[in-house]
């Protein structure tokens, strides 16, 4: 069974692309996002700015790269390791 706030959340959001320039490049921008944040929290051990015994490092800024798609050029925010 699916968490009816999560789906709520989530169609939110969608909606909110449709009044984007480019829909589609804006959702693979931010699922993009979405999945690099859970690949930094894995290899953290612990979500952005929470405190976790496992902890293995630690998030130290971030940096722009460019990231060019069949649908677009997007510009992503990647989190550094420490």
């Amino acid at each position: 069974m699916t968490d009816s706030n999560s789906t709520k959340e989530l169609e939110k959001k969608l909606l909110s692309f449709i009044t984007e320039e480019d829909p589609m490049l804006c959702m693979l921008q931010w699922i993009t996002e979405k999945f690099m944040e859970i690949e930094v929290a894995n290899k953290v051990g612990a979500q952005k700015g929470k405190h976790s015994a496992e902890r293995t490092t630690h998030l130290s800024g971030s940096r722009v790269r460019r990231f060019d798609t069949r649908m677009g050029t997007m510009y992503l925010t990647i989190p550094k390791l420490c």
